[in-house]
């Protein structure tokens, strides 16, 4: 590991003890799992948008566009 990512993870070890100490262990696990169920469902709503849309909100388009069609029933949908 480089200098840097050493500091990274000591500035992240840090920042989750300060918050398990001011807050506890329960308060801080629930939001962390909170922020990661956030952001599971933000992708689930951003996977569903067409190539038009993510260009229109400032996203990458997707790469192969044979993938995914534009409209799939519900029943059919795989979600990562």
């Amino acid at each position: 590991m480089t200098s840097s990512q050493l500091l990274v993870a000591d500035s992240l070890t840090a920042t989750v003890d300060e918050l398990y100490q001011k807050f506890g262990a329960w308060r801080t696990a629930r939001a962390l799992l909170f922020v990661i169920w956030r952001q599971r469902q933000t992708r689930k709503q951003v996977a569903e948008l067409s190539d038009y849309q993510l260009r229109d909100i400032g996203l990458p388009e997707r790469q192969s566009s044979s993938r995914s069609p534009y409209f799939m029933p519900p029943h059919l949908r795989r979600f990562d």
